[in-house]
């Protein structure tokens, strides 16, 4: 690393002073503008992660939007230079402190640390409308001027180092500060400015109640992990709506969050004056340059509670230090450095249980369509409706009116005549016709069959008759109402329905990242519903007689589909 003396070769119109500072992102000194008299605070970059050209050109085109900056809250780039060995940004020297240091000193207000918020995302959002994104929002990146202004440093510095990726040495230490970063950012996938939003909501959060989001005791990686994963911990301690501002801006998936800093800040300002009270901005004492529609939000909150009273709220102070190590530039000497992603996107390809999900589906479908069209029956002498039964010949039962059956009978008295029908051995209803005399070893009887009969078969389904204590005769029945006017149809179909909407509620909740180890056996019994009803559905549809062994077929066709299509959801969001 260049020595103070080497910074002086390099910036000959500065005086050059001691290092105040250091962090992953590169070491601070502090000098003073020779011909201006003005101190700046000079960051040095840490030579092994910049000596590459690429990684030059990156810093140059960075450091030129970052000199453009010009907002109350940000703090200025006054100069930039590129030696060959080292990239150095000259910026304007804070003499006031960190907000991690307010923090941990004598604690923040619920006021003051909204205010130290809207200062933060008028700051940000400035940088984004620039096109530069922070990426290392935190309490220490916010200092104050001795004035007590809040400005934000170190815009880009993450971007320049990294391009915007959060980089791991191979034995997995963090380079950077996982407490803040958002998951995008942890996985590596495209940024945009809700990147910073989850990063000022997280100060937001840990300001107001004194702690993280997440468990902070598991290490930098487990931390990250926690972000994609899981849901944030509910705001403690902080009263509606202000804590479903914060909470909003930590939502996991970007297009849940503010759209953009400066929404955040409106809907804060408003938020802060319904539960502090008018005012709370000017009691806070820090001084906040607001824009435009944080303005009118405040007046209009105000405006709608004119008698709210003022709540003035207790400090509180952090007590457990930064909870990962910040890397010096001296600790990364000789280490490579790969993205977290690599480190987070680990699990088990979802590749072959989605295989297997798909080829049990296709099996699902086939197999009802593999089903003979009538069961083997064999029925003796009997006659319904006129028509002769035998085996492997539907008969077309209208289970509206009254039917007509006939046979041969051993019962030498009055007996009685039982009627029923089901579906793949499930009973869908029963009649019995008492008294009925038998003649000459044979029977007729008129049988009513029950109302819900009619609506409950939909296709085939089987038939059954048995004159006293004498072996039940089987047949095909055939309904002539339309598959669809029954619950073997309609209610088939429903049934699926649930199921698939219930299965895809259980993968949704896996997308967005929730750990469920359980979900794959859970979803089984959804599988083997949706099977059966898919059977159900294509052997009313095509007029098959139901079968037992196909239905217990598809349901564990379909339970296998569904435990394998959630595991790959599973899976595949783990990566």
């Amino acid at each position: 690393m260049t020595t103070p003396t080497g910074l002086a070769a390099a910036l000959p119109q500065y005086v050059v002073g001691q290092k105040i500072g250091s962090g992953g992102m590169g070491v601070v000194f502090e000098g003073t503008h020779r011909s201006l008299g003005r101190a700046v605070a000079i960051k040095q970059l840490p030579a092994n992660l910049v000596g590459d050209p690429e990684v030059n050109a990156r810093f140059d085109r960075e450091a030129r939007v970052l000199a453009s900056l010009d907002h109350p809250h940000i703090v200025p780039v006054y100069d930039y230079v590129q030696t060959g060995q080292d990239n150095l940004l000259v910026m304007e020297k804070l003499d006031g402190g960190t907000v991690y240091d307010a923090f941990h000193g004598a604690g923040l207000t619920g006021e003051q640390s909204c205010a130290i918020a809207l200062a933060m995302l008028g700051g940000l959002h400035a940088a984004h409308v620039a096109g530069v994104l922070h990426l290392d929002v935190k309490p220490k990146n916010l200092l104050f001027t001795s004035a007590g202004v809040m400005k934000v440093a170190d815009f880009g510095i993450a971007q320049v180092v990294s391009e915007g990726a959060t980089m791991v040495t191979h034995a997995g230490e963090v380079l950077g500060t996982p407490a803040y970063i958002a998951p995008e950012q942890a996985m590596g996938n495209p940024l945009s400015p809700a990147a910073d939003v989850y990063a000022a909501g997280t100060v937001l959060y840990e300001l107001l109640c004194g702690d993280l989001p997440y468990d902070r005791t598991r290490g930098a990686v487990s931390m990250m992990r926690q972000r994609i994963f899981t849901d944030p911990q509910p705001l403690p301690r902080v009263p509606e709506p202000l804590s479903t501002v914060v909470m909003r801006s930590l939502a996991r998936d970007p297009q849940q969050r503010y759209r953009d800093a400066e929404a955040f800040a409106v809907d804060l300002s408003a938020a802060a004056t319904a539960v502090f009270g008018p005012r709370w901005l000017e009691r806070s004492g820090v001084p906040v340059h607001l824009a435009p529609r944080v303005t009118g939000a405040i007046a209009q909150q105000a405006n709608r509670q004119p008698d709210a009273p003022t709540v003035v709220s207790p400090p509180v102070r952090g007590l457990v230090p930064e909870p990962t190590r910040t890397f010096r530039a001296d600790d990364l000497r000789g280490k490579a450095l790969r993205p977290a992603s690599e480190l987070l996107r680990t699990g088990p390809s979802p590749l072959w249980p989605g295989l297997v999900a798909a080829l049990a589906l296709i099996v699902l479908v086939v197999v009802p369509f593999t089903a003979p069209k009538t069961l083997d029956h064999d029925p003796t002498g009997l006659t319904v409706n006129g028509q002769q039964v035998t085996n492997g010949k539907p008969v077309e039962v209208d289970l509206s009116a009254p039917i007509a059956i006939s046979g041969a009978s051993t019962d030498k008295g009055p007996t009685v005549v039982h009627f029923a029908v089901s579906a793949a051995e499930v009973p869908l209803g029963t009649v019995l016709l008492e008294n009925v005399i038998p003649k000459n070893g044979a029977f007729q009887a008129s049988v009513k069959p029950q109302a819900l009969m009619r609506w409950l078969v939909g296709g085939a389904a089987t038939g059954e008759v048995r004159v006293g204590d004498g072996q039940p005769q089987r047949f095909t029945l055939v309904s002539p109402q339309h598959p669809m006017a029954s619950v073997m149809g309609t209610g088939s179909l429903l049934l699926g329905l649930f199921a698939m909407a219930y299965l895809e509620s259980v993968m949704r909740t896996l997308r967005r990242g929730h750990r469920r180890p359980a979900a794959p056996i859970t979803a089984m019994p959804l599988g083997a519903l949706f099977g059966a009803a898919t059977w159900l559905l294509i052997s009313a549809l095509t007029t098959t007689e139901p079968s037992a062994t196909h239905a217990i077929g598809c349901a564990a066709v379909g339970a296998i589909a569904a435990s394998c299509l959630v595991l790959a959801t599973a899976w595949s969001a783990r990566r």
